[in-house]
């Protein structure tokens, strides 16, 4: 079964809503015009019973008409056209007197309807109302009025208004579709340009963006909501490609270099002390490409949000020390003064592996880039609750217009552009990345030649 469009399901909910409020429209329509019709009857009737009462004269207990000439008015010797029929009847329900458009027919005395109410009754094919009115003398009951008047014009004038608005009601249904399905189309037009949009971006395409409509609406926040998504995977994507052109040339190199090496080894004999320096420079550098292989692996293994880890009471004041004990030798090397604030031992929930990787990055960073006798200071402080850590060196610092980029993977600021300096580039991403999965606020200010203070916030 084929479903319907977007469009016309718009269209059709609203006319089912529609359809709904006029037939209840219609619905009092008919009840309002057949209750005042009928209204109107019912009152020319009680105007024709007050009327005929006061013309009738009751004497030794019958009665009899005063003014005869009102039997030769139209609507009492027709039937067509408004005809109110008359007759008056005695106490044994004989007729006395009757209308001259009566002719040969009679009134009928219902004995089961109560005095003074009215009642539906036919007579000539007709369908009328009558009522029946006792006439009194000394609180006797000396005759009766009954007067009728014919209902055909009231229900023509009903039956003609079923049929109109019985023929009205699919054609107005109808029109009101044509117009909601046209104002449904104009309405979710941009809807049209988000897919065609869609249809044309892959992911070598990724520069079309959705025409925002004039009308600031929903359809409006929509198209902007799916910009900016496509602005984030764009971004991602490009990302993406730079990270996995980055590990290539990263990868490559001391593969390269190695190669390199050995084929230079081979060319012709060498002695002993040859044969050691070449071996050891190309363990250095698979040492080096260990690392990088590591580093990727560590990114990778975090990249999913719903990685597992393991959430314990960590001790950030043994986590430092170890750090500090592990970069002893370099320390002692570069003659750089460590100073540390924290006399109290504090804890924080989080994932001790992890922080560990984390602080273990922001000092050896700190100390690779300190100079020689360079100062590292580290304070540890806890305040209502929050857990701070201050690491800042006294290193060659970080260019401004690099910071925003420093959590880039392979990313390298100017600054350490240094031969003596190694590096892969993948040291803050993997910071950036391990802080965002274990809900750590991370902030890096620096100045050339002055050096770097990174913050850690612990939630």
């Amino acid at each position: 079964m084929q479903q319907l469009s977007f469009k016309n399901r718009i269209a059709s909910n609203y006319i089912i809503t529609t359809a709904l409020l006029i037939f209840v429209v219609f619905f009092a329509i008919h009840s309002i015009v057949k209750f005042s019709v009928y209204n109107h009857v019912n009152t020319d009737i009680s105007k024709e019973v007050n009327n005929h009462l006061n013309e009738i004269e009751i004497k030794n207990n019958s009665f009899f008409l005063i003014h005869m000439e009102e039997w030769k008015e139209r609507e009492h010797n027709t039937v067509d056209v408004n005809p109110v029929f008359i007759e008056f009847l005695d106490a044994n329900g004989d007729v006395l007197e009757k209308s001259p458009n009566l002719k040969n027919q009679i009134l009928y005395f219902n004995k089961s309807v109560p005095d003074n109410e009215l009642f539906d009754s036919k007579i000539l094919k007709n369908k009328i109302r009558q009522i029946q009115v006792p006439i009194y003398q000394n609180e006797k009951v000396i005759g009766y009025l009954i007067i009728a008047m014919s209902l055909e014009d009231a229900s023509m004038v009903l039956q003609n208004l079923s049929e109109i608005l019985i023929i009205a009601y699919p054609l107005i249904l109808l029109i009101l579709f044509l117009i909601a399905r046209f104002i449904a189309g104009r309405s979710i037009k941009p809807i049209s340009s988000i897919i065609e949009t869609s249809n044309i971006i892959t992911k070598d395409n990724l520069k079309s963006r959705i025409p925002l409509p004039q009308k600031k609406d929903e359809l409006y926040i929509l198209s902007k909501t799916i910009n900016h998504l496509l602005d984030r995977i764009e971004t991602a994507v490009e990302r993406e490609r730079q990270f996995t052109s980055d590990a290539s040339h990263e990868l490559r190199t001391p593969l390269t270099v190695i190669k390199g090496t050995l084929e230079v080894l081979i060319r012709k004999p060498r002695n002993q002390e040859e044969y050691h320096d070449k071996v050891n420079y190309c363990i250095t550098e698979v040492n080096r490409l260990n690392n990088i292989v590591d580093q990727l692996l560590l990114l990778a293994r975090y990249e999913n949000q719903n990685q597992s880890i393991k959430i314990e009471n960590v001790c950030l004041n043994a986590i430092l020390l170890d750090t500090i004990s592990r970069f002893s030798t370099l320390i002692q090397s570069n003659n750089i003064q460590v100073n540390t604030q924290f006399t109290n031992e504090i804890y924080v929930k989080s994932d001790r592996y992890l922080v560990s990787i984390i602080i273990n990055n922001i000092v050896s960073n700190a100390i690779k880039y300190s100079n020689y006798d360079g100062q590292l200071a580290i304070v540890l402080t806890e305040l209502e609750g929050k857990v701070t850590c201050h690491i800042s060196d006294s290193g060659i610092g970080i260019p401004k217009e690099d910071l925003q980029k420093i959590f880039n993977p392979f990313f390298r600021s100017q600054s350490t552009d240094h031969p003596d300096i190694k590096g892969t580039g993948l040291g803050l991403s993997i910071v950036s990345r391990l802080c965002k999965l274990l809900n750590i606020k991370v902030t890096i200010s620096s100045q050339e030649n002055e050096g770097t203070q990174v913050e850690l916030n612990f939630h």
